[in-house]
């Protein structure tokens, strides 16, 4: 990781630390990271659980959110990280394999394949077309539909964390994305 590791913690910093152990089992990912500041941190990380496990999104749902925000924004820790738990939910491992070459997922589940339409639209092209909201709002009513651009951009926010401050990945697992290694991109 980037930034130097604290070993002196201000009050701030224990009580966070403490909080992240006892939700979390320990400071792990982005939250060590979180740690350097430590009241958006305390925000970021209450956020990040609303997201990961409270939305009105199901469980699937929620891990399709954020394995397509790690994708956008290469964020191969991420990926590791919530790609089993992906699966274990229901999110069909091969559709997962296609999104992490970058190629087209092909969701067997509508609710899925339309998920990932709308989070690509608003994270790729800033915008979402009339047609994919439309559909998102009839699937997955409007207090859901927030939850989900909120998770977005929490997930989105973790994604920026761990890759700028280089937190590392787990040598015991394959990097998942063809066109990134480590932290820089491969070009063609």
């Amino acid at each position: 990781m980037r930034l130097t590791p604290l070993h002196d913690l201000t009050e701030e910093q224990t009580r966070l630390k403490s909080g992240l152990t006892a939700r979390r089992g320990g400071v792990h990912g982005p939250f060590g990271a979180l740690l350097h500041s430590p009241r958006p941190g305390e925000l970021v990380e209450e956020l990040s659980s609303y997201c990961s496990r409270e939305s009105r999104l199901p469980e699937r749902l929620r891990e399709l959110a954020l394995l397509v925000a790690a994708r956008c924004f290469d964020a191969q820790h991420s990926w590791i990280a919530h790609v089993d738990k992906a699966v274990a939910a229901g999110v069909d491992r091969a559709a997962l394999e296609r999104l992490a070459r970058g190629e087209e997922p092909r969701f067997a589940r509508s609710d899925e394949e339309l998920l990932h339409r709308f989070a690509s639209q608003a994270l790729l092209e800033h915008f979402v077309d009339d047609d994919t909201y439309a559909g998102a709002l009839k699937e997955f009513g409007e207090p859901a539909l927030v939850d989900l651009v909120i998770s977005l951009g929490t997930f989105t926010t973790l994604a920026l964390i761990l890759n700028t401050f280089q937190v590392d990945l787990r040598p015991d697992r394959e990097p998942p994305f063809p066109d990134v290694r480590g932290f820089q991109r491969l070009h063609p």
